[in-house]
């Protein structure tokens, strides 16, 4: 196992990687990311589309610190504050995953992380 680490992505905030790549089965799981900018350390706006934007630009960031890319996840999960907020969500996400659809999982959670809007964390493999 390797801990992934990028200054491209937010820095995690507590007791965990930003993401983890397992070696023997070529696999990257990363943790949720938030829709915040990297360098100011904070949200990009109060927008889901913007913050859904942003997480996944932090993911791909993650995943192409541990040699893979978007287009190798398989599963992603979406958290949202609001599920209200789902196609407005979903056509963000659709432009990200527009050829390539891994299974998905969207639930609404009550209290993210800084109080954001949306979570996205992903496995892929290569």
């Amino acid at each position: 196992m390797k801990m992934i680490q990028t200054d491209d992505a937010p820095q995690a905030i507590g007791p965990y990687s930003q993401g983890i790549k397992v070696d023997s089965g070529q696999m990257v799981f990363t943790a949720g990311q938030l829709g915040i900018d990297p360098q100011s350390g904070a949200f990009v706006s109060d927008d889901i589309a913007e913050q859904t934007a942003q997480a996944l630009k932090n993911m791909q960031s993650v995943l192409l610190a541990a040699g893979a890319d978007l287009s190798k996840v398989v599963k992603t999960t979406v958290f949202l504050k609001n599920i209200s907020d789902f196609q407005a969500m979903n056509a963000v996400y659709a432009q990200f995953f527009s050829q390539h659809r891994p299974a998905r999982s969207a639930v609404e959670a009550a209290n993210l992380p800084k109080d954001a809007l949306i979570e996205i964390e992903a496995i892929a493999v290569f």
